[in-house]
């Protein structure tokens, strides 16, 4: 009996013991280390995820294997050298159980983020239907990205996967990046990974990281404020927390951090329609986040190319203030950060949708400055830039970067539109403009000695229609910058 007795007392004690012991986790990866996916080649090649304390962890691929162990908090990471383009490869975790991704190639990966014109699906586009059934391309990767809103900085994202492109696929993608990614790959044939992090209706802040942010003036005393709002109770301040446009960061925190182990080629950029109301901040504001994005991922001259603001709204009868120029004009004036490229379409906007569906010659905008800044192609990349203004009697004569082999008029009478001009008074008049040469001649009877000049100053410019040979259409700008 005492042998039963002691038996009974051993295995309950066993029992009671293993209840008390921790679980053991699983080896896991973050999600967007996945099947189908791309690495970028020619940098280093991160591996990380979670297990347990200690536990072994071996990692294979491409026919090499790192060891390491998780540190106290359960985090590992391995480390593989720069590799060159290609695939499809193999990758294997071995931990507590095994974990194998199938076709996983490697080429240049590209962030693809903004708000909803970014977002805006290939299903949607122009042409949807043709570009759909036409668009088999295995060696183009697909990452859709879950809207993810977090008060702070977050590790991992959940229920996405990576795809190949295919007619299958690619119409629940974002039209710019597959524009821009198939057009990158029919140039450079190597594999090309499009990870579209995007959410309709944000704002620059909300993709910024709060210790970039707060080196913006207007956002300096921003947590404390924060901090006090996240104490209240009422309604509307309960409502307005949950949105990414007032919770500045939450986007960066949920969007991009999980992304930052993952090396990238580059990003393209397509908002600043939520931002349109403040088109002076956004001079600071957006340099600050390419900034903020370019230290997150250590790769301090990764290119960003981005989409100037399309024309939109109802035109006016006579030159005016306008919300929307400025905000372009912001968007010029971060052309002078290194490794920029800006496109521009203030010819394929829709005054009744700010939503365009002509989304093919944005991608293919966005594509060329791409192979010229980060792939050393010599191309002609960007319309006519203005550079400088001489005045002689009463014409004004504009010079420009980026003319081409020449600049033209989009007119079958060959007349240039959408130029404005002022005298001492600041007050504007709508001005005849010719081409001569490399150099653009404006003038108006009612101005008989010129001070500043504007082009496309609107939010919808009547026909704007400057132009270098290669069909690149010129940006707004205007001479009297303050």
């Amino acid at each position: 009996m005492k042998k039963i007795i002691n038996i009974h007392v051993i295995i309950l004690a066993v029992i009671f013991l293993a209840l008390a012991l921790p679980a053991h986790a699983d080896v896991k990866l973050p999600g967007v280390l996945n099947n189908n996916m791309v690495f970028q080649r020619d940098q280093e090649i991160k591996i990380w995820g979670w297990a347990d304390k200690g536990e072994r962890i071996s990692v294979t691929f491409n026919n090499i294997i790192r060891r390491t162990r998780p540190d106290a908090s359960g985090k590992w990471m391995v480390i593989f050298p720069a590799m060159q383009a290609g695939g499809p490869f193999q990758l294997k975790v071995q931990g507590r159980n095994t974990l194998t991704l199938d076709n996983i190639l490697i080429g240049d990966v590209w962030i693809c983020s903004g708000q909803s014109n970014m977002a805006m699906k290939v299903v949607n586009s122009n042409d949807a239907e043709n570009e759909i059934t036409q668009a088999d391309y295995p060696y183009i990767r697909l990452f859709n990205y879950p809207r993810n809103f977090q008060r702070e900085p977050v590790e991992d994202v959940e229920n996405a996967k990576w795809t190949e492109c295919s007619p299958s696929t690619v119409g629940d993608f974002s039209a710019v990046a597959y524009f821009f990614g198939r057009h990158i790959h029919k140039e450079i044939d190597v594999p090309i990974g499009l990870i579209n992090t995007s959410w309709g209706g944000t704002n620059a802040e909300a993709w910024t990281s709060m210790d970039y942010l707060v080196k913006i003036d207007k956002y300096k005393n921003f947590p404390a404020e924060l901090a006090e709002n996240l104490k209240k109770t009422d309604s509307v301040t309960v409502a307005r927390l949950k949105s990414p446009n007032v919770y500045h960061s939450a986007l960066y925190n949920g969007m991009i951090h999980p992304l930052l182990n993952l090396a990238v080629k580059g990003a393209i950029w397509y908002q600043g329609e939520s931002n349109a109301y403040e088109g002076m901040l956004y001079r600071s504001l957006f340099p600050n986040m390419i900034e903020c994005w370019r230290d997150k991922w250590s790769q301090p001259e990764m290119p960003l190319f981005y989409v100037q603001l399309a024309n939109y709204m109802e035109e006016v009868p006579e030159p005016a203030e306008s919300r929307w120029a400025n905000l372009r004009e912001a968007q010029l004036l971060t052309l002078s950060l290194p490794n920029t490229g800006m496109a521009v379409i203030i010819d394929i906007g829709d005054a009744k949708d700010i939503h365009p569906k002509n989304k093919q010659d944005v991608g293919y905008r966005l594509a060329l400055n791409a192979l010229k800044t980060a792939y050393g192609k010599s191309l002609v990349y960007s319309g006519p830039i203005y550079r400088s203004m001489e005045v002689d009697g009463n014409k004004a004569i504009l010079s420009f970067d980026h003319i081409g082999s020449g600049l033209i008029a989009k007119d079958k009478y060959g007349y240039l539109k959408a130029f404005s001009i002022a005298g001492q008074d600041k007050k504007f008049h709508w001005a005849k403009a010719e081409i001569k040469a490399d150099k653009v001649i404006v003038y108006s009877e009612n101005v008989p000695k010129p001070v500043a000049v504007r082009y496309a100053w609107a939010d919808n410019p009547a026909d704007a229609n400057l132009y270098n040979k290669e069909g690149l259409p010129a940006s707004p700008f205007r001479t009297d910058v303050p």
